[in-house]
């Protein structure tokens, strides 16, 4: 079986390198922004006055994986699926971020 997905938009934020991001975003304070393309834009409709919104996106830069992995600030390996771990054998994540603000077909958050 095979499945696709169509972007339809853009996560923007300072943090480059994978090692820069944190390791809860409920515990951080960074800001970015969720560009959303153009030809969705309408869907953005009445999106202010939620505090917050759930992202689902593709890490692009992922390298690989490996089905059983050691996270950061544990001593033990434990299996993929067990945890959260970016190198996954299909790069997606999901992220609840708090909404700050829209300007036209951009979210800051």
């Amino acid at each position: 079986m095979e499945l696709w997905c169509n972007p339809i938009g853009l996560v923007r934020s300072a943090l480059r390198k994978m090692g820069e991001t944190p390791i809860q975003a409920a515990f951080s304070e960074e800001e970015g922004a969720v560009e959303v393309y153009p030809n969705y834009a309408a869907g953005l409709k009445d999106i202010v006055g939620f505090s917050h919104i759930t992202l689902l996106y593709w890490f692009h830069q992922s390298g690989g994986y490996d089905l059983v992995v050691r996270p950061y600030l544990d001593r033990e390996e434990h299996g993929i699926f067990a945890v959260r771990y970016p190198a996954r054998p299909n790069p997606i994540d999901i992220s609840t971020v708090e909404l700050l603000g829209r300007s036209e077909n951009e979210l800051r958050v």
